[in-house]
C-alpha cells in the first residue's frame, strides 16, 4: 500500500521509492548504502554539491539571529536586501530590481503577472496575450501550467488562463506572424533560453535575438525563464550573458541556493520597474508569505559566495566540455541516436529500440543518477564540483548501459 507521502511527478500507486539519506559533493547514498554519482544535481539545481558545512553554518547562523520575518510593508531584512543587490549586480539587465518568491513556479507566475501589470500601468490594458513555446516547461502553478508547451502536464486541470498561447518551439516565423496579428494585444513573450525539462533543447542560432527584436517592434516584454540556466549552468551567471540577449524580466530559482533552501524570484528590468514606480501611491498587491525569507536569502548569499570564491562557473564550463565529448563519442559509435546541449547541461536522444526509463534504472543500479524524459531522452546536469573521474564514470556507465 502506498505511504502517506504523495510524491510529485510519480505514479500515486507506487509503493516503494529509494530513500536518499545523505550526500557529499557529487555523491549521494540511499537507505541501503548504495553510492551514486548525482549526474542531475538532484533536479537541475545543486551547483555547489551536497553536504557543505559552510552552507550549514551560514543557514544556522541566520536562524540564530532571526529565522524569518515578513517583508510586507513596512519591513525588510538584511539578507534579502543584500541578496537582491548581489543578484542585480550579476545580471546584464541595467538598473535591475529583484522580487523574491519561494520557487520557480511562483517566479513564473509572478513574471507573467508583472508583465500584464506593466502594460496596464503603461495605459495599455488590452495587452494581455502571453506567448510561450511548445516544449516549454514553466512550472506547475496555474500561470506556468497555462504557458507550458508540454500537453500531458496540462491534462485534467480544467480551464487554464485565457490569452496564453504557444507557438512551435523553433519557428521564429510562427512567432513573428502571431505577434504581427496581435500587435496591439501582446503583453509578453515567455521562453526558456535553453528548454530544459522537456529534454534540453538549445535555441536555434539567432532565435533569441530575433525574439528580442520582435518584442521591441510590437511593444511586448521579453521574459526569460532561467530557473535551470541561471547561476552558472552555461558557464555564465545567466543565459542572457551566454547568448548576449537582455530580457525585461528573468525568472530564477534552483541554482540561487543550490537547493539548500527553497528560493526563487524575478529580476525586474527598467521598463517594468519604471512602470511600477511611476505613481508613488501605487501599491504592488502581489507577494508571498516568505518573499524575502531571511534564512533562504542567507543561503543564496553564501551559495553565490562559494560559486565566486571557488571559480565554479569556469569549472562548470570545463566539466560540460568533458561530459559533451564523452557523450558524443558514444553517439558517434551508434550507442545512442544523438546528443544535444550547451554549457553544463546535456541530453542524449535515444534510438527507437531503446527506452529511457529502463536505461535510467539500469544506470542508477550501476551508481549514476540521470533523468528520463519520456521514453526517448536521458538528461545530465551534474554539480559544478563533479570531478573529471566522476564525469568519466558517468559516461562509462551510459556506454555500458547501451552497449
Amino acid at each position: 500500500m502506498p505511504g502517506a507521502f504523495l510524491h510529485p511527478f510519480a505514479k500515486p500507486s507506487r509503493e516503494r521509492f529509494p530513500s536518499i539519506t545523505h550526500g557529499k559533493g557529487s555523491l549521494v547514498w540511499d537507505h541501503t548504502g548504495h553510492e551514486m554519482i548525482d549526474a542531475m544535481a538532484s533536479l537541475w539545481y545543486c551547483q555547489i554539491g551536497h553536504g557543505r558545512g559552510d552552507m550549514a553554518d551560514a543557514i544556522a547562523g541566520q536562524i540564530r539571529q532571526i529565522e524569518a520575518y515578513s517583508c510586507f510593508d513596512p519591513f525588510t531584512n538584511g539578507p534579502a536586501d543584500q541578496l537582491a543587490e548581489k543578484i542585480a549586480s550579476l545580471t546584464p539587465m541595467p538598473d535591475a530590481r529583484v522580487f523574491f518568491t519561494n520557487s520557480g513556479s511562483e517566479a513564473i507566475d509572478s513574471a507573467m503577472k508583472l508583465a500584464r501589470l506593466t502594460q496596464v500601468l503603461d495605459g495599455q490594458p488590452e495587452r494581455r496575450l502571453i506567448i510561450s513555446r511548445v516544449r516549454g516547461y514553466h512550472g506547475t502553478n496555474y500561470g506556468g501550467t497555462s504557458a507550458q508547451g508540454l500537453p500531458l502536464n496540462k491534462e485534467g486541470y480544467g480551464t487554464l488562463l485565457d490569452d496564453v498561447v504557444q507557438v512551435p518551439a523553433d519557428d521564429i516565423e510562427a512567432l513573428s506572424m502571431l505577434m504581427a496579428e496581435n500587435s496591439n494585444r501582446v503583453a509578453a513573450v515567455l521562453t526558456e533560453p535553453v528548454q530544459g525539462a522537456a529534454g534540453v533543447y538549445p535555441p536555434n542560432e539567432g532565435y533569441l535575438d530575433e525574439a528580442r527584436r520582435l518584442c521591441d517592434q510590437h511593444g511586448a516584454l521579453l521574459i526569460f525563464d532561467e530557473v535551470i540556466t541561471g547561476f552558472g549552468r552555461l558557464g555564465t551567471w545567466f543565459a542572457a550573458d551566454h547568448f548576449d540577449v537582455v530580457p525585461d524580466l528573468t525568472a530564477f530559482a534552483k541554482g540561487v541556493t543550490s537547493g539548500y533552501l527553497p528560493l526563487g524570484g524575478v529580476i525586474v528590468g527598467p521598463r517594468v520597474s519604471e512602470a511600477l514606480e511611476s505613481d508613488r501611491d501605487f501599491i504592488l498587491r502581489h507577494g508571498y508569505t516568505y518573499s524575502g525569507h531571511p534564512t533562504a536569502c542567507a543561503a543564496g548569499l553564501k551559495n553565490i559566495e562559494i560559486l565566486e570564491k571557488n571559480n565554479l562557473l569556469k569549472a562548470a564550463s570545463g566539466m560540460g566540455y568533458r561530459l559533451e565529448r564523452g557523450l558524443r563519442a558514444i553517439a558517434d559509435d551508434g550507442g545512442v541516436d544523438h546528443v544535444r546541449g550547451v554549457g553544463a547541461v546535456f541530453a542524449v536522444g535515444l534510438r527507437d529500440d531503446q527506452n529511457a526509463v529502463q536505461l535510467r534504472d539500469a544506470m542508477i543500479q550501476a551508481g549514476v543518477i540521470t533523468r528520463a524524459i519520456g521514453t526517448d531522452t536521458i538528461t545530465y546536469c551534474p554539480p559544478f564540483v563533479t570531478t573529471d573521474e566522476q564525469i568519466d564514470t558517468i559516461v562509462d556507465v551510459l556506454a555500458e548501459a547501451v552497449g
